[in-house]
C-alpha cells in the first residue's frame, strides 16, 4: 500500500474515532441530565422502568384484547390490569414527589398515570390533597362516609353484598361511580364540573366507542379494571386499624390517635414476601407500609431495605400473605358493612392487639380506602 494511501486510511480512522468519541461524550452528557432529572440517581432505573412497563403494558394489553385468541386475550387482561396496577402506585410515588426532582414534573407524570389508572375524573391534585391529610392527620380523612349511606339504603347494599360474593369489587364500582361525577356531587368539587364532563365525555365516548365496535374488548378491559380494584384494595385492606373519619375539608381537625406521634402503632405491613424481596416488586414495595409512613420521601425501591434497618425482619411484625389472603376471601360480604360475623360483639381492636387480631385471622379488613378515591 502506498504511504499515500495509508495516510488517507489513517486519516479515515482517527475521523471515525472522533466522531463516535463525540457521540459517546454526547450520550453520555444526555444521560446524565436525564439522571439529574430524576429524584434521586436510581430513579432512571427504578422508576423509568416502572413507568416503561406501565406503558407497554397499558398499550400491547390494551392490544392483545382485541385479538382473536381467548389465549392471547386472557394473557392481555391480565397484563393490562396489572400495569394499571403500576400506574396506580407511580401516582401514589409522584403524590410524594420522590420520581422527578422538581415537584412540576411529578404533577405531570402523576397527571398522566391518572388518565391510565380511569381516575381522571378528578384531579391528581385532590388525591394528593385526600393522601397528604391521611399522612399527616394520621387517619382516614374523608368526606363521604360509606357505613351510613349503605344503612340509608338497604336494597343497594344487599347488590352490594350480593355481588361481593361472586367477587364483583362492587363496593368500590360505588366509590368508582362517585368518582366519575365528583364535581355534582361532592359540594367542594362544584368548581371543577366543566373538567369533569369533559374527562367523561371522553373516556366514556371511547370507552362505548369499543362496546359498540368490539364488545369482547370492552369487556375485557372491565375484567382488567375489576382485578386492578381487587389488587388495589387488597394491598389497602389491613395496612391501618382506624376507619373512615369526615374531616376531609376540615381544617386543623383534632387528631383522634396523637397524630404523627403515633403514626407507626396504627400502621401496619403486609408485603407478599419477606424471604423474595423481589416479588414485592409486584406492588412496587407498597406492602412495606411502617417503612414508608417513616419516610414518605423514600423511593418504592428503597423501602425493603428501611424496614429491614428500622424494623428487622421478624415475620410476627408483618401480615402474612396467606392469612391476609384468608380474611379478604371469607369475609368479603361481611366487609361491606363491617358487621353480620362473629366479631360484631367483639371490641375493636388497636395497635398491637390489632396485629394479633389479623395474625389470628380475627378481623375482617376495610375496603374502599384506596389512594384514588379523593374524597
Amino acid at each position: 500500500m502506498s504511504p499515500y494511501r495509508a495516510g488517507r486510511g489513517t486519516c479515515g480512522d482517527a475521523g471515525r474515532r472522533g466522531y463516535w468519541g463525540s457521540q459517546l461524550v454526547r450520550h453520555t452528557i444526555d444521560m446524565q441530565f436525564l439522571t439529574r432529572a430524576f429524584h434521586e440517581p436510581g430513579g432512571l432505573r427504578y422508576h423509568g422502568g416502572a413507568v416503561a412497563y406501565v406503558v407497554l403494558g397499558y398499550a400491547l394489553g390494551g392490544y392483545g384484547i382485541f385479538q382473536q385468541s381467548w389465549i392471547i386475550n386472557a394473557f392481555a387482561t391480565v397484563w393490562l390490569a396489572h400495569a394499571m396496577t403500576i400506574a396506580a402506585y407511580l401516582i401514589h410515588e409522584c403524590g410524594h414527589n420522590t420520581v422527578f426532582r422538581a415537584n412540576a414534573a411529578n404533577a405531570r407524570l402523576g397527571r398522566f398515570l391518572n388518565w391510565i389508572c380511569g381516575s381522571a375524573y378528578g384531579t391528581y391534585e385532590d388525591i394528593r390533597y385526600k393522601h397528604f391529610r391521611h399522612h399527616v392527620d394520621n387517619d382516614d380523612s374523608v368526606w363521604f362516609e360509606y357505613d351510613p349511606f349503605f344503612r340509608r339504603h338497604p336494597v343497594l347494599t344487599r347488590c352490594v353484598q350480593f355481588l361481593e360474593w361472586f367477587y364483583i369489587p362492587a363496593h368500590e364500582l360505588v366509590m368508582h361511580f362517585i368518582m366519575t361525577f365528583t364535581a355534582f356531587i361532592v359540594p367542594n368539587r362544584r368548581a371543577q364540573r366543566l373538567r369533569n364532563v369533559r374527562v367523561i365525555l371522553i373516556r366514556g365516548g371511547i370507552f362505548f366507542t369499543v362496546l359498540w365496535f368490539a364488545p369482547r374488548a370492552a369487556m375485557l378491559y372491565a375484567v382488567a379494571y375489576l382485578l386492578m380494584m381487587h389488587l388495589l384494595r387488597f394491598m389497602d385492606s389491613l395496612q391501618h386499624d382506624y376507619g373512615a373519619n369526615p374531616t376531609l375539608f376540615v381544617e386543623n381537625p383534632p387528631s383522634r390517635f396523637g397524630g404523627r406521634a403515633t403514626e407507626q402503632a396504627h400502621t401496619f405491613s403486609n408485603p407478599l414476601s419477606l424471604r423474595y424481596e423481589k416479588a414485592n416488586w409486584l406492588t412496587l414495595n407498597f406492602g412495606f407500609h411502617n417503612a414508608h409512613h417513616s419516610r414518605p420521601t423514600l423511593p418504592w425501591y428503597k423501602l425493603p431495605a428501611h424496614h429491614r434497618e428500622r424494623f428487622g425482619t421478624d415475620p410476627m411484625q408483618v401480615i402474612p400473605l396467606a392469612t391476609q389472603l384468608r380474611i379478604y376471601h371469607k369475609y368479603r360480604v361481611v366487609r361491606v358493612l363491617h358487621e353480620g360475623g362473629e366479631f360484631d360483639d367483639r371490641r375493636k381492636p388497636m395497635a398491637q392487639e390489632y396485629l394479633a387480631a389479623v395474625h389470628a385471622g380475627e378481623v375482617y379488613g376495610g375496603n374502599a380506602v384506596s389512594f384514588l378515591i379523593a374524597f
